[in-house]
């Protein structure tokens, strides 16, 4: 199955005690609840093929742990019909088609037959990627991120791709790395950069931005790296076809030579591998043998935190990082990259030199901010960016005007579940304030709507508290402590 090729930077897998993170026991195709509509099918069947699948990805999982320099050069067939099967059924229901137009309820009825067919194509070479439909969403700051949104069948596709080829690079990524990786999440990388920050010796932020990571990405370096543990050329040229598909916009398809695709199912585990050996392993190799202190590294996609004990360090690290970027197609965004002084001793030394408070820093929605605890100890607070409230807040405003003449409990039951979303991301400890006040602000939008039905309103401020009370979760912290749950996590 394997062959015998090694490479410098993949051997380096170890990460310092300070940030290693254990190996995640998570499968990439979790469980699932039967589909609703779909009680004819054969569920042993469905039962049987998932323990096949989870099977065959286990001995791919094993065989990457215990050969970490070979590359794999027979994978194409455990793009199995099964794995087609449960790459279906793990896509969203409700996404939104791409240029072919179809949905996943289209694409459900003889699905059997769709299946074996598609299948058929793969393995015989005669399935054709079509371009991706270039949609765009508003950011928090106004502006437009551009998103790829495949055909179905490429979806399934990619899926099943990234199933397997995940069963081999979650055995050689690294610690510090938690972006679209099965079992870890954005908690996890927010915990990671609190616990790191409070119990080590860290004084300066680095906050680095890579200037439009996945337009960017060279596709010819791309390959090269995949082809350090895949050599399979059957799925590289699977996923060539995917690169090279295209995107299509205002009826025109462009295809470039850069780029992975925002947004389609394949394009975060390309993107973290194509950090993993730009960014990762060479920044761990940094930390061991350059660094004079103590280095945190925290990766989430392209949003990258480290932090360090001397600013002499994080200034050579930054300018080493910029070399490095620049030898693979990618820059540092000269504007929102920022090294700033924060950790615990940050405040009295910037009160010594008669400068003001520490700065602060975003990452993952959540602004960063030193601070103290009620006994009088250093303490990372988060508060959730003053942007991405206003931004989530503008978005319910419009939704609201569209559903003014709905029944109350309409209205009621949809803001409830916002809000709980909402809750269920925002709710960490030292963020209950800004609960508070995105609760009031909501509530205070549902009375405006509610006024604007009638001439003759009644609303008052008291029938609306109870009308809140009634509908909205109340703000209260949902999540632990960081340290409490990364030493769940990561017990030492």
């Amino acid at each position: 199955m394997m062959h015998g090729r090694g490479t410098s930077d993949a051997a380096i897998v170890a990460v310092k005690p300070t940030n290693k993170a254990e190996r995640s026991a998570a499968e990439p195709v979790e469980p699932r609840a039967a589909t609703e509509g779909n009680a004819g099918r054969n569920r042993t069947r469905r039962a049987q093929n998932r323990a096949s699948v989870s099977q065959a990805l286990d001995r791919i999982r094993q065989a990457a742990r215990q050969r970490k320099k070979e590359r794999f050069n027979a994978l194409f067939h455990h793009l199995s019909l099964a794995l087609l099967e449960e790459a279906f059924f793990d896509l969203k229901k409700n996404a939104a088609p791409g240029v072919d137009g179809l949905t996943w309820q289209d694409y459900e009825a003889d699905l059997e037959r769709k299946l074996a067919d598609l299948h058929a194509r793969v393995q015989r070479g005669a399935y054709r990627a079509l371009p991706s439909r270039r949609v765009f969403i508003p950011k928090p700051d106004g502006r437009q991120r551009p998103l790829a949104v495949a055909a179905l069948e490429d979806k399934i596709v990619q899926r099943a791709t990234a199933a397997v080829l995940n069963a081999i690079y979650e055995e050689d990524f690294l610690g510090f790395s938690y972006g679209f990786r099965p079992g870890r999440g954005a908690h996890d990388a927010l915990d990671a950069l609190v616990v790191g920050i409070t119990s080590t010796k860290v004084n300066f932020i680095l906050d680095a931005d890579i200037r439009s990571f996945f337009d960017t990405v060279s596709q010819p370096w791309l390959v090269r790296f995949l082809e350090h543990r895949i050599g399979d050329p059957r799925v590289l040229r699977l996923i060539r076809k995917w690169l090279r598909a295209g995107i299509l916009e205002d009826g025109v398809v462009t295809a470039s030579d850069q780029g992975t695709g925002q947004g389609s199912v394949i394009s975060p585990l390309l993107a973290n591998v194509y950090l993993h050996y730009v960014f990762d392993l060479w920044a761990h190799r940094w930390r061991r043998r350059e660094a004079t202190g103590n280095v945190i590294i925290v990766r989430y996609a392209d949003d990258i935190v480290v932090g360090f004990e001397h600013e002499a360090d994080a200034r050579r690290f930054l300018e080493a990082m910029r070399e490095r970027f620049e030898a693979f197609a990618l820059s540092v965004h000269p504007d929102k990259t920022r090294l700033i002084e924060f950790g615990r001793h940050a405040a009295a030394d910037r009160e010594r030199r008669g400068l003001g408070k520490p700065e602060t820093f975003d990452f993952l929605g959540f602004t960063f901010i030193c601070g103290r605890s009620r006994a009088g100890k250093f303490l990372v607070k988060r508060k959730t960016r003053r942007d991405r409230m206003r931004a989530k807040l503008q978005a319910i405003k419009q939704e609201l005007r569209q559903r003014m003449h709905q029944p109350i409990p309409d209205q009621g039951r949809w803001l409830g579940q916002v809000v709980k979303g909402y809750f269920n991301y925002h709710a960490v400890p030292t963020n209950s304030q800004a609960l508070v006040t995105f609760r009031f602000f909501v509530t205070e939008l549902w009375r405006r709507t509610l006024r604007r039905r009638s001439q003759k309103d009644s609303m008052t401020w008291t029938r609306m508290t109870r009308l809140a009370n009634d509908w909205l979760p109340k703000p209260r912290v949902l999540h632990p402590w960081p340290q409490l749950r990364f030493a769940v996590k990561h017990p030492r």
